[in-house]
């Protein structure tokens, strides 16, 4: 007789049996698809390209410095060139794997390290990745230094201008979506060009938040400005919108509302906020005594934002279309400064073909600089800082106007001499005057007192 065929039920019992009878597979182990390295003014980041979230370790050793990174059953995909991983703090690159699927890198140092790590979820281009920061020991930066040997000057100064060339690094920012223009470069070349204008300006100077391809944190550009002593922060940027028909350059202050969270926030710490407000230290006052500081300064410092952006503006304007008539105001995190006057230039729309065209060229980026700086250097020539070489040319201009004294029908020479505290004689002797006669529309210059 046939045997018959066992039913639905007893077939899944079945399968079920065999696949728990099968020995149990280890996860795949994680993939190092390629290492990239930064080299920043302050610190030197290593990138490894990862298949997925890795279990890592860090520690040093002496004699001589070395960074040790054990990666928890990962193996490279290709193999690394130790010439390219070269570095003010790095000498050369070794890894090895070892028992257990681990693999080992060894970073030989030219200094000792603070190291520091973090792993970054997918994000635009880039997939999973473990990023490590390699920082002087001492914890002071060739930035710090830097900037108080240029500060270092004593008398009359200059006017500082920080320029934020937005993202870099591993934040490329939008991307173009004809060219695949990076924002990154961009912002960079702008803000080089910029720069140059400034410091070609008597009474200007112009520091970068960076100089070249690395990634700067956010509160670190505001840092930077500060450790220059900048009078105004220019943060440069180009829009992107899913709408690749949006277009037009535009202005950006900090809103009331990010200003409010950023006064929070160094009230919490105000034994750090020493020489926010015009060189009041708060760490000795009290909470509702430093608030009104704090909240003084705030306001002047977003008015004084607003007149210094209306500016670029306007001048934005003048080379091409603007994306709304107005200043706008956001929360970014680049504009909290309580102490500078900060403003935000999106230059243009990068997901907009054509304007990701003018972007990259060269000639318009030029335009786009010169735009920003003809505002800049009016709201310097309106308002300069006390203590700069444009305070100082303002005041001289302003005494040679008030110098001078166009004669009116019934003025007297003893008249004038007493309406500007002079004596007759020396306003004779200033205008080599034999007598007291004078004439309607004749110029005197008054002297000095």
């Amino acid at each position: 007789m046939a045997m018959k065929s066992p039913g639905f039920g007893v077939r899944i019992f079945l399968y079920a049996l065999f696949f728990l009878a099968l020995p149990v597979q280890a996860a795949k182990s994680v993939e190092i698809h390629g290492v990239r390295l930064w080299n920043a003014p302050d610190h030197t980041r290593l990138v490894f390209d990862i298949s997925r979230s890795v279990e890592h370790r860090l520690f040093t050793l002496e004699n001589p410095s070395r960074l040790v990174i054990d990666f928890e059953d990962a193996n490279l995909k290709k193999r690394l060139d130790p010439a390219k991983f070269t570095s003010r703090h790095i000498k050369t690159l070794r890894y090895a794997p070892q028992p257990g699927g681990k693999l080992r890198v060894v970073l030989d140092l030219v200094q000792p390290v603070r190291p520091r790590s973090f792993l970054l979820r997918p994000s635009g281009e880039y997939g999973h990745r473990l990023v490590i920061d390699l920082y002087d020991r001492t914890g002071s930066t060739r930035i710090t230094q830097t900037a108080k040997k240029e500060s270092r000057n004593p008398g009359v100064r200059d006017v500082i201008v920080a320029i934020d060339a937005g993202h870099g690094g591993e934040d490329p920012g939008a991307r173009g979506r004809k060219l695949r223009t990076r924002e990154k470069d961009i912002t960079l070349a702008i803000a080089r060009k910029l720069k140059k204008l400034i410091d070609a300006e008597p009474g200007m100077r112009a520091v970068l938040t960076r100089k070249g391809d690395y990634y700067v944190g956010l509160r670190k550009r505001m840092q930077i400005a500060r450790k220059y002593h900048a009078d105004l922060f220019v943060s440069i940027h180009a829009d992107a919108f899913r709408n690749s028909k949006a277009r037009g350059s535009s202005v950006f202050v900090l809103s009331r509302r990010g200003a409010s969270s950023e006064a929070a926030r160094w009230l919490a710490a105000k034994e750090n906020a020493s020489d926010l407000v015009g060189g009041v230290s708060l760490d000795d006052k009290d909470d509702i005594l430093a608030s009104v500081l704090l909240d003084l300064a705030q306001t002047g410092t977003l008015a004084a934002s607003m007149r210094a952006a209306a500016l670029v503006h306007r001048q934005m304007g003048k080379i091409g279309k603007l994306h709304g008539d107005h200043i706008q105001n956001a929360g970014f995190m680049v504009l909290k400064s309580p102490d500078i006057p900060s403003m935000l230039v999106e230059t243009g729309f990068i997901s907009n073909p054509s304007e990701e065209r003018q972007l990259a060229s060269s000639k318009h980026q030029q335009r786009v600089a010169r735009a920003i700086f003809k505002g800049i250097r009016t709201y310097f020539q309106l308002e300069p800082p006390p203590g700069t070489r444009l305070a100082m040319e303002k005041q001289r201009k302003l005494d040679e106007q008030a110098a001078k004294y166009v004669i009116k029908p019934g003025d007297t020479l003893s008249a004038i001499a007493a309406r500007h505290q002079v004596s007759v004689a020396s306003l004779r002797n200033e205008n080599r005057l034999k007598g007291d006669r004078i004439r309607v529309g004749q110029v005197l210059r008054i002297p000095r007192t």
